[in-house]
Formats: C-alpha cells, sequence, structure tokens
C-alpha cells in the first residue's frame, strides 16, 4: 500500500458543445483539489491523460492543466497515452511516482472531447487504436474490429446473442441511477436483444446497443502517499494494480482469449493478496458486449467459452455475487477515451466510500478495476479499499 484517493472530481459525461477540453480540465482541477481539502501549493506532481489522436486541434495539452490556478506552474507535469486505458495509464503513473517517493501528492486528470468531430472521422480516430497494417480497412471502424472477434467467438462458442443483449441491458439498468452518466434509459432486454430501426446492426453481430456511447468529459483524482492520506478527511488505498501489455497485431495472439486482462488481474489480486470472489464489485470495461463477455472469462469469473453463465445466472447484476459495471459501464456512462480509467478509480472510490448514491453496491469492502487500451493490448488492473 504506497498511495491512496484521496479526493475526486467528475463531470457528467455526454454531449458537451460548450465546453473545450481546456475548461473540463480547470474544472475537475480545482474541483479535485477542493475535495481533497488541499491547495494547488499542495501538489507535487501533475500526470495528464488524454488519448486526442485527433479529436482536439490543441494536441500539446499536458500544461492545461497549469489553467486552473496560477499557483501550479512550474509544477512538473506529464501526459501519458495508452489508447482507450490512457486514463488508468495515468492513474498507475501517479501510483509509480509516489511509490518512488519523487512526490507526496500526485494530481491526476483524464479528459477527451470526441462530440463535436463528425461521424466518418470519429471512426478513423479511433481505429488508430488498432493495429494499422492488418485492421485500417476494416469496416465500421473499431466497432468492426470487435465484431470481427464477436464472429470468431459466435463460431468457436455458438451465438451470444442472448448474452450479449442481456449484458447491454443490465448496464443500462444501472446507469439510471448514475447522475454522471450520458444514458440514463432503461432499455430493456428486449429492445438491446433485437434489431430495429433504432438498434440497427453496426458491425457483425454487434448492434447500436453493444456498443459504448462517443463522449465528451473529464475526471480527476488525487493520490497521496499513505501516511499523507491518514491525515485526510478520506481514503481509498490501492491493494494491487497490475499493468500487462501485449501484442497489438491480433494475429499474433488468440484474440479470444484476453491473456493480457487475465495477467493484469493475476498482477493485481496477487499484490493485494485477496481472490477474484473477494471483491465486492467490477468496473470493467464494456467499450462492446462482447468484452465484458470476455472479460468474465479473463478474469477468471468463468472458464473460457461459458461467459454467458455469468450474465444469465445473474451474477454479475447489481445484486449477485459479483456486480459488474453498477455504475452503467461504458455503455452507459459514455467513453470519453481519456478520462474514462479515471472515472472508473472515481465511481470505485465513491462506492467504497459509501457516497454513491442509487448505484451504491450493498457494503462495497472491495473494489476491482479493468481498464483497457485496443483490443485487450493495454490492460490495467486496480485493487481498491478503503483506508478511512
Amino acid at each position: 500500500m504506497t498511495a491512496a484517493i484521496v479526493g475526486w472530481a467528475h463531470l457528467p459525461f455526454g454531449k458537451h458543445p460548450d465546453e473545450t477540453v481546456e475548461s473540463m480540465v480547470v474544472k475537475v482541477t480545482n474541483q479535485a483539489l477542493a475535495h481533497a481539502g488541499i491547495g494547488p501549493d499542495d501538489v507535487d506532481e501533475i500526470i495528464f491523460g488524454h488519448y486526442n489522436a485527433g479529436f482536439s486541434d490543441q494536441d500539446f495539452t499536458a500544461s492545461l492543466v497549469l489553467q486552473a490556478d496560477d499557483r501550479l506552474r512550474f509544477k512538473p507535469t506529464t501526459r501519458v497515452e495508452n489508447a482507450c486505458a490512457t486514463g488508468s495509464a495515468a492513474v498507475h503513473q501517479g501510483l509509480k511516482t509516489i511509490a518512488a517517493r519523487a512526490a507526496r501528492v500526485v494530481l491526476v486528470v483524464g479528459v477527451e472531447q470526441m462530440t463535436k468531430t463528425p461521424g466518418p472521422e470519429i471512426g478513423k480516430y479511433l481505429l488508430k487504436a488498432s493495429y494499422l497494417p492488418e485492421d485500417g480497412e476494416v469496416q465500421g471502424g473499431f466497432a468492426g474490429v470487435f465484431g470481427q472477434i464477436a464472429s470468431r467467438y459466435f463460431q468457436k462458442y455458438g451465438d451470444q446473442s442472448d448474452a450479449l443483449a442481456m449484458i447491454a441491458a443490465k448496464n443500462h439498468k444501472n446507469g439510471v441511477g448514475n447522475p454522471l452518466a450520458q444514458m440514463r434509459k432503461d432499455l430493456g432486454y428486449e429492445f438491446c436483444r433485437h434489431e430495429s430501426e433504432k438498434n440497427p446492426f453496426v458491425a457483425g453481430p454487434l448492434k447500436r446497443t453493444d456498443c459504448s456511447l462517443v463522449s465528451d468529459g473529464a475526471a480527476a483524482v488525487v493520490l497521496a502517499d499513505v501516511d499523507t492520506a491518514l491525515r485526510m478527511k478520506r481514503a481509498v488505498v490501492f491493494r494491487g494494480a497490475g499493468h500487462a501489455q501485449d501484442f497489438l497485431p491480433m494475429s499474433k495472439r488468440d484474440i479470444l482469449a484476453f491473456e493480457g486482462c487475465t495477467h493484469a488481474w493475476q498482477q493485481a489480486l496477487a499484490q493485494a493478496g485477496v481472490a477474484l470472489s473477494d471483491l465486492s464489485f467490477v468496473e470493467t470495461h464494456d467499450c462492446f458486449t462482447i468484452a465484458e463477455l470476455l472479460e468474465y472469462e479473463a478474469m477468471g469469473l468463468t472458464r473460457p467459452g461459458q461467459g454467458a453463465t455469468a450474465i444469465k445466472e445473474g451474477w454479475t447484476q447489481k445484486d449477485g455475487r459479483l456486480p459488474v459495471n453498477p455504475s452503467g459501464g461504458l455503455k452507459a456512462k459514455g467513453h470519453p477515451i481519456g478520462a474514462t480509467g479515471v472515472s472508473m478509480h472515481v465511481l470505485s472510490a465513491m462506492q467504497l466510500c459509501g457516497e454513491a448514491g442509487d448505484i451504491q453496491v450493498k457494503d462495497a469492502k472491495l473494489a476491482g478495476i479493468f481498464n483497457m487500451g485496443g483490443a485487450a493490448v493495454a490492460n490495467y488492473t486496480s485493487v481498491l479499499e478503503r483506508l478511512r
């Protein structure tokens, strides 16, 4: 236990035409510092998560955090990027800085603004998170990549459309109670299961309800070493953290195994000294419903090919044996890429502090987080526990 979350901020995700990357960063920076009960002078270092890849014309963005307060000037500030795991990459970099005793307090900010970009360009920018020599011509952009993964899974294990619809329905139902979520509507299983004018097929067997949302948003956490955290109003400690980077080309690995996800989970759970069954809930990376299904298997909740069992038997419902995505996940909450991993840590800390409102998991003691970039290429896990 080298670091803890001692404060946070989270803007509602969605379409924010009146905001900019800069304005969102300034808001969450000031809100997170205030929530932690500290000032800019107390921050030793800043880590900034921003994927961009073309979404923002301003591409040198790390110093935008300093716009929040002149007293942040000259603080060491670094932007990190690891595709859709950018937010967790920033959080984990903050952990390493504290573990190295190079800082006692680290501010981590994640942001993305996607909705001002035209649709065809969105697909082009997201596809940059795949291996372009193999995937560059895939129809449907990144949805096309996961559509191929779903098709391969269906060919090997049978049609899983029922399970994918149940995952989508679960996450949308959970998102209704989350005031930070982009879509707060219970779509229901029947709507998610069947093709319709409002729910067309997007890529392979994936329909619109199988795909996460295009979003704007920002989130921030304040990290502190444990000695400092014990003097703060609240502290959610990292019991374990794992990061496993896999090959970018899908041709070099069994894409249905999500082995990087498995390795990251094994690292974090071993470091925490707990088993998956000890966790109170998991926030996992459901960029597409097939991803959540594969993550059930990769984290060890079920055996390979049996992920559907977890959703069909209610294990991952909010009141199940291991609630998954009580926040609504990326599916309902939204997926502003650079902010997603930070958001997962914020929502998990809120759960552990009993501050999650209508999405609160009863008696939450241990949180598991999985955030990935690409098709299980960048894999980050965290295990959190309330310290005070």
